[in-house]
């Protein structure tokens, strides 16, 4: 019994002393996903990742476009019955397989695409804690928070602006973070 109440006291103490080291600090929060839209960094890697996207999408649509014809070839020549039905067959499962080799290649690039901008947007994170750490470090913050962790916190506090222009001052766009993202993969054909 002795024990327990020992353990207690030293639990509530320790709690205490917490609270108490707590409401002396000095805090700060940032709101991260707002830094991220502000980087001229993000930026640059968001135009380039949109940039290629719409050129595999200029190439998906120029394949579906090429296949939409040679459907249509393929059912006018059956209407016609100018070709065999082995032949009509044979023609019809290497359009389906073409088919489905689009479908494959614009889900491997969705999917690479995707990726790079993950990775990308972890380094950017990775990167801007770095420097939130270092605004906290020089101006003596003992807790930044995250803005989308709270529910109340005077603007006065914010520090997001801070983050943004000391982080374009140390990585300028089109910097290491587009480079750490992997390269596009070669199409295959």
């Amino acid at each position: 019994m002795t024990r327990r109440f020992a353990s207690l006291v030293a639990f509530i103490a320790a709690c205490l002393l917490s609270t108490a080291a707590f409401a002396d600090g000095k805090f700060a929060y940032v709101d991260m996903q707002r830094a991220l839209d502000q980087l001229d960094e993000s930026k640059t890697i968001k135009a380039e990742l949109k940039a290629e996207f719409d050129k595999k999408q200029k190439e998906l649509d120029a394949k579906q476009e090429e296949l939409k014809k040679e459907y249509s070839s393929l059912e006018a020549l059956a209407r016609e019955g100018v070709m065999s039905q082995e032949k009509l067959r044979e023609k019809q499962m290497d359009l389906e397989r073409r088919v489905k080799e689009v479908t494959q290649y614009w889900q491997e690039a969705q999917k690479a695409l995707s990726d790079r901008e993950r990775k990308a947007t972890q380094t950017l994170f990775l990167r801007m804690s770095s420097v939130v750490q270092t605004i906290a470090k020089a101006e003596g913050f003992d807790f930044v928070f995250e803005r989308a962790a709270l529910v109340y916190a005077p603007e006065s506090l914010d520090i997001t602006n801070e983050l943004v222009r000391k982080y374009n001052a140390k990585f300028p766009a089109g910097g290491d973070a587009s480079k750490d993202a992997p390269k596009k993969a070669a199409p295959k054909k």
